[in-house]
Parts: structure tokens; sequence; C-alpha cells
């Protein structure tokens, strides 16, 4: 495996707030990280940082070796995003919206055709291809905008609450993708469902007023909570982490 995604002492402050403090993280091609935090935690801050799109107060964040603050469109170019919410214009065809996006990343020609058609192969959006997006189901929308973030074959992927909204079936298919892609690609992925952790990822962070409280994978994870705990066990120790609220007291 290979070092694809690190952040180093990476620091966050909005004036008086000191929203991340001191975040490291390594993620190596072929894991799929899940990235968990409570409301106002500093999850989506680090991920906005690691994307670009804001600047650390201190530390650094590099993709594939390179640093973002100093070459973001280098470093842009080595990773797709997912924002949560499905970004795309309604009345967009879902062909048309990744032509767009391919012409946005400078492709043209035969190589943005076959970039599209590998990308809705990808991700089997075939059926849907000609359809405007507000007619799209929800589990269609979080593909099409999956496949948008794959039109450059990044060996990084930032997904935001990948399958937020889903019904169960539409769940089981994003998560069995998001297993596929993993397999050559380093996935962060920021969720609020533990049972997603357990499904897709092979590590998770968890992350309480802007540090990190714990990284590893989802059977250590596990393996926090007491015996006597037998259902919802890694609810348990994601309480257990980031409030202390635990029904019967703490481990």
């Amino acid at each position: 495996m290979s070092l694809l995604v690190e952040t180093r002492d990476l620091h966050k402050r909005f004036g008086g707030i000191h929203a991340v403090r001191g975040v490291n993280l390594r993620v190596q091609r072929g894991e799929v990280l899940g990235f968990l935090g409570p409301n106002g935690a500093g999850k989506t801050t680090t991920m906005r940082m690691i994307t670009g799109f804001l600047e650390p107060t201190d530390g650094s964040a590099w993709v594939d070796g390179v640093n973002v603050a100093l070459d973001p469109l280098r470093a842009k170019s080595r990773m797709g995003y997912l924002p949560e919410g499905a970004p795309c214009y309604p009345d967009m065809r879902v062909e048309e919206f990744l032509s767009f996006i391919a012409r946005a990343r400078g492709y043209r020609g035969t190589e943005l055709k076959a970039r599209v058609e590998r990308a809705i192969m990808s991700v089997n959006l075939t059926l849907v291809r000609r359809q405007t997006f507000e007619t799209l189901s929800k589990g269609y929308r979080r593909r099409t905008g999956i496949a948008q973030s794959l039109l450059h074959d990044p060996p990084v992927l930032i997904l935001d609450e990948p399958t937020d909204g889903l019904d169960p079936n539409q769940k089981f298919e994003v998560r069995s993708l998001i297993r596929q892609l993993g397999k050559d690609r380093a996935i962060i992925l920021s969720t609020h469902l533990l049972e997603e952790v357990e499904a897709v990822c092979t590590r998770a962070v968890i992350i309480n007023r802007g540090t990190v409280v714990f990284d590893g994978t989802p059977a250590e994870m596990d393996a926090k909570a007491p015996a006597s705990i037998k259902v919802n066990r890694l609810d348990h120790v994601f309480r257990e982490l980031t409030t202390g609220d635990v029904p019967g007291g703490k481990p």
C-alpha cells in the first residue's frame, strides 16, 4: 500500500473558535476511512482543508504527495470530491452534466466522451443517462455525484455523507460501489451512521471538539465496548468517546 492522504498537525481557527486542533491522519491506498464525529466536532472543517476549500491556520494537508495549500490545482487533480447533497443543475441530463464536468477538467473530443462513458458504466447509470437530474431518485443522484468525482480517475475520493437520505436498497447499492472503488484508492467517507462503518470501512476515525479521540479498525472499536453490551456496541463506544453519556456508566 502507498500513502495517499496525510494531514500533519492540522489546525483551524475561526476567530476565537479553535475548530480543529492538531489532527493527524494517514490514509493508504486500499483503505476506506470512516470519519465520524458529533455535530460541530470539526469533521467537515477537516475535510474541507484536505480538499482545499479551506486553508489551515496551522499544519498541512497532503494528497498523493502534493501539499494542498502550496499546489492546490495539482492536489485537486488527484482527488474526487462528493459534497453533501448531490451537485447538479436540475434541468441537465445525466450525461450532459458529466460532459460539463469533464470539460471543466480540461477534457475534449474523444477523450471526453470516453471518460463520460467510463464513469456512467462504473456506477451503473446507463438506464438514466438521458434523464434530467430532477427526475432521478435519490440513489441515482448520489450515483451521479460519485460518477463526476471519478471522471479523472483520481487515486483519492472524499465522500461526504454518500448514503444520506437513501432507502435501504439504495444504501446497499452505494455501499457496494464504495467497497469496489476502495480496492485501489484511498477513500475518506464522512458519515454519522455507525452501521456504515461496519458495512464499508476498513478504518474508523472519531473526532470530538477538534481532536482525534479514536483511530482504529471497526473491530478494535467494537472491542472497546464492555462484554455486557450485546447490541449497538459501536453506538456505545461512540457516545463514550464523544460525550461520556452512556446508559449504565463508563466501561
